[in-house]
């Protein structure tokens, strides 16, 4: 088994690479679930319906105005951009997920004893690009 270290992972949102300022991602990938039991049943079956997902990306606030995740961020709330997330870093045949997301929620958190962090919320916006990078 090889193990990959999640320092190499490359995060852009609507062209912006965030990954400078990020030090967590997570994408989550689920479906809905249809009920088709019917009568002389002893147990509930289920089909597959749509796929969804979302993803959440966090990191540490920036105080550089023009390139921080609070200015890239938080003027994409409520608009459908592109989210590339490349987790064994950017190179060519390496995974990536690539896909239009809703930027629903963009969180900053301001801890009186540590540093002030930042996380945006995204629904997946129509299907997963799950294919290798371009050489």
């Amino acid at each position: 088994m090889t193990q990959q270290h999640g320092s190499d992972t490359v995060v852009t949102l609507g062209g912006d690479d965030l990954t400078a300022y990020s030090n967590n991602s997570q994408l989550e990938f689920n479906a809905d679930s249809h009920d088709v039991t019917t009568y002389g049943k002893n147990a509930h079956v289920f089909r597959g319906g749509l796929k969804n997902g979302t993803a959440s990306v966090s990191g540490f606030y920036d105080t550089t105005a023009m390139v921080s995740p609070r200015a890239v961020i938080q003027p994409l709330i409520g608009t459908v951009v592109e989210l590339i997330h490349q987790p064994e870093g950017a190179g060519s045949g390496k995974p990536q997920d690539k896909v239009d997301v809703l930027v629903t929620k963009y969180t900053q958190t301001h801890p009186v004893a540590d540093y002030v962090t930042w996380t945006v919320e995204l629904q997946f916006s129509d299907d997963v690009d799950s294919t290798a990078q371009p050489a």
